[in-house]
């Protein structure tokens, strides 16, 4: 176990990674609407660039976590920081539809080197005393590193500055933090190779990857999976929502920063209410809530409906807390890791999928009509959420 200045140190490392890397992703809803009006994007193609961030973190959710048994979890975290400044250093000079794509892919790359990784590394420097506590520091990062990149580039680009030098500042800073992670992890000498790690075979083990409620975690799958979709659809559409309402592009670009900040209370409050409550009473709070809040959007004038967004940012984003925290009732102990592996790679797909479908529904039907269409599959995360029996509040990063 680490000295306890060291492990302040890690854990302040960690979450500069965190915060950095969750920002840069969180960024991309503000930067949509200025891609879509630079190159003469649809609402389709505006889903699809997106989901291409998502569907390179979802390749590597999962082989982040086995490739840190052979190589540890610095040289990963570092690999990570890189490729997203790579692809943000790309995006700045974008000059189409594919430039973006490769560059959001490369983004998205980067982006999966990194929660269970920064997750592995704190747990196994703090006790288990303190190991819950810091980790929810952790995640509280990535809402903080999220909303300070968010409503940087909304201010800097309100204020005049061309998007690209905007893009192009972020990228240096993606790549100046991995040399510090790099610097002060090996000063500590943490998350390096772990050879002995390889002779640990999960197969050997009684059980395979833990699950001992496989009906309770397809459940959790689907829920999770439906849910993702309309956090995820909401906070890319909810920007052109605005706009449609009259409001400038670089205003409305502050409907996300408000949405988040509502989802930094919320995470919390949810944990706390379905420790209280219930999951499953919470949960379909959360979710009532949330369809609700949508359509309330959709029929409010411009500023009734930056006053509701940080209230339905709340549960919108919320709903994490409660069903991410599922996973401690359903594998064990010694399984967690890649149970949340495993319900992250769940999240990540939905992400691709999301974007996509409520792009298209935009595109056909408009989109009031793709907003309430995310209400309604809000509602329809509620079935299944009522085979989760757990009371934990308790949650990985998100």
């Amino acid at each position: 176990m680490e000295e306890p200045a060291n492990r302040k140190l890690i854990l302040t490392v960690c979450c500069g990674a965190h915060g950095v890397q969750d920002g840069l992703g969180a960024a991309l809803y503000i930067l949509m609407p200025i891609l879509a009006q630079a190159f003469g994007l649809s609402y389709a193609q505006v889903g699809m660039i997106r989901a291409a961030n998502n569907c390179a973190s979802t390749l590597f959710e999962v082989p982040s976590g086995v490739l840190a048994e052979r190589f540890g979890e610095r040289r990963l975290l570092v690999f990570g920081l890189i490729c997203a400044g790579a692809g943000y250093l790309c995006l700045s000079s974008a000059t189409g539809l594919w430039t973006i794509l490769v560059s959001l892919l490369v983004l998205g790359t980067g982006g999966a080197f990194q929660h269970a990784l920064s997750s592995s590394l704190i747990s196994n420097t703090f006790d288990v005393t303190q190991r819950r506590s810091a980790l929810g520091i952790y995640n509280s990062s990535g809402d903080v590193g999220k909303l300070a990149f968010t409503g940087l580039f909304g201010l800097a680009t309100g204020l005049g500055a061309a998007w690209q030098g905007v893009v192009a500042v972020f990228a240096m800073a993606a790549l100046l933090v991995a040399l510090a992670v790099f610097y002060v992890l090996r000063h500590a000498d943490v998350g390096g190779r772990r050879p002995s790690a390889l002779k640990t075979d999960v197969h050997t083990e009684p059980g395979g990857w833990g699950i001992h409620d496989r009906q309770g975690f397809a459940a959790l799958c689907l829920t999770v999976f439906l849910d993702t979709a309309v956090q995820t659809g909401f906070l890319v559409f909810v920007v052109f929502v605005i706009a449609d309402k009259g409001i400038s592009t670089h205003m409305a670009a502050f409907a996300v920063v408000l949405t988040l900040i509502g989802g930094i209370f919320g995470k919390a409050g949810c944990g706390y209410l379905a420790q209280r409550i219930g999951v499953r009473n919470s949960f379909i709070l959360a979710q009532c809530a949330t369809a609700f809040g949508i359509v309330a959007l959709v029929l409010s004038a411009p500023l009734a409906a930056f006053v509701l967004l940080p209230l339905l940012g709340m549960f919108l984003q919320g709903s994490t807390s409660i069903t991410y925290g599922s996973i401690t009732d359903l594998f064990r102990s010694n399984r967690q890791s890649r149970g949340f592996a495993m319900i992250y790679t769940v999240s990540s797909l939905s992400a691709i999928a999301g974007p996509v479908v409520f792009g298209l529904l935009s595109d056909h039907s408009g989109l009031d009509a793709a907003m309430l269409a995310m209400a309604l599959v809000s509602l329809l995360a509620i079935p299944p959420s009522l085979l989760l029996t757990g009371r934990s509040g308790q949650h990985g990063a998100v």
